[in-house]
């Protein structure tokens, strides 16, 4: 199976605001998980499972597929409601996140549940893993692509540079990191932590192609996923600038609602602004 067609920008929106709205259900239902983080990369997973990701819904694992790794796994709510969106697993399954024996874990489990490449929890070790399958395609000549998305508290971890150099010396062009740089963690803003900036200098430095682009702009979202397809000999990096909550005014740019779920009475806020 091939791409599947491309959806124009209003389309991608309202498919947004339903995976928006689905990470409040959940969470809220769940009492527990992580909406500012989910919230932040919506636009960009709708823009890659809908028009760019070659995947096969109804064979996850056929072995053609482009391959996305979510290392900032806490984040997965929104890559559960893509994938359900996709029919990649019955959309009541989101009412059953963080429940035990549930296929939807609090971070993402590839035994359990349809559509993940590798189990996450720790912070730091989705780009090695990228390379690694990146490298298989390459030693079996395959077409597939990798794409890695990382979060900017992350990228604090030393594992992120380790591979991030490795896979610059291999010139490893068949893989893309999506940098989630949403300014915030879980103790508050990236630069009173950790400061990782200048972060696209970084980047260029380990000899990375980076793109900067506003995280939810469609357009320069899916201009630069097809930018990294055209980058030869080098890997990819797409720097998103991005807001964490977004979409739900009281949890935009709130470190707070980094790991805290929402009560009824936030949930019910929220779902009136995502209408």
């Amino acid at each position: 199976m091939k791409n599947l067609q491309r959806l124009d920008t209003k389309s991608l929106e309202e498919r947004a605001k339903v995976i928006r709205r689905h990470i409040i259900r959940m969470l809220a239902k769940a009492g527990s998980g992580h909406p500012g983080s989910s919230l932040s990369t919506v636009d960009l997973l709708v823009a890659l499972f809908y028009n760019k990701l070659r995947h096969n819904p109804h064979i996850p694992t056929w072995s053609d597929r482009d391959r996305f790794i979510l290392s900032k796994g806490h984040g997965c709510p929104a890559l559960y409601a893509t994938l359900a969106e996709m029919d990649y697993f019955d959309r009541d399954k989101l009412n059953t996140l963080r429940q035990f024996g549930s296929i939807l874990q609090g971070h993402p489990c590839m035994k359990t549940t349809p559509g993940i490449e590798i189990s996450g929890g720790s912070l730091g070790q989705g780009l090695s893993v990228g390379l690694g399958i990146a490298l298989a395609a390459k030693l079996d000549k395959k077409d597939y692509r990798t794409y890695v998305m990382l979060g900017d508290g992350e990228i604090e971890e030393g594992q992120i540079w380790e591979a991030a150099m490795a896979a610059s010396h291999y010139k490893v062009d068949n893989l893309c990191a999506i940098l989630d740089q949403n300014g915030l963690q879980i103790d508050g803003f990236i630069h009173e932590i950790m400061s990782s900036h200048p972060i696209p200098d970084k980047w260029r430095g380990f000899g990375w192609h980076v793109i900067e682009i506003d995280g939810h702009n469609y357009d320069a979202i899916l201009a630069a996923y097809d930018e990294a397809e055209k980058i030869q000999e080098r890997p990819t990096v797409i720097v998103a600038k991005t807001v964490k909550g977004k979409g739900v005014s009281f949890m935009e740019n709130q470190a707070d609602w980094h790991g805290k779920a929402p009560s009824k009475e936030d949930a019910e806020r929220a779902l009136a602004e995502l209408k």
